[in-house]
């Protein structure tokens, strides 16, 4: 059975770091999470980012190297929020004075994610996690 996650669900948290792999080990022994490797792909090669996973398997978030797309995303945990429309909720974080920080698109060029600053400097990531 798929996970449902309805409109304003935190649907993951992603850390990314300059040493993911020292802080996988972290977060394993810290939170009892287990890891899975995410095969990844830069300028400079393949490496891996980590996906964290509960104790039932289930994904929990993931530790990822600042490299390629994420060479740009700060060092703290980002939440991901399910929202209906990521277009909409990037407008309306326009108009309410925040920041759109990154945006991220599909191979076939559908928002994937955007990377949002409130007016008082928050980050959290938006998504649309489709219905299953």
């Amino acid at each position: 059975m798929a996970t449902k996650f309805n409109i304003g669900t935190i649907v993951s948290a992603d850390l990314t770091v300059p040493q993911a792999d020292l802080l996988k080990d972290f977060y394993t022994k810290v939170i009892g999470w287990q890891t899975e490797d995410l095969a990844m792909k830069d300028g400079n090669g393949t490496y891996a980012d980590y996906v964290m996973k509960d104790s039932a398997g289930n994904w929990a978030g993931g530790v990822c190297h600042s490299r390629g797309v994420n060479q740009d995303l700060p060092p703290q945990w980002i939440v991901y929020v399910n929202v209906a429309d990521i277009a909409q909720s990037m407008a309306q974080c326009l108009t309410l004075g925040g920041k759109v920080l990154k945006e991220a698109r599909t191979a076939e060029g559908e928002l994937q994610y955007a990377l949002l600053q409130d007016p008082l400097g928050a980050i959290l990531a938006v998504t649309r996690v489709p219905e299953e």
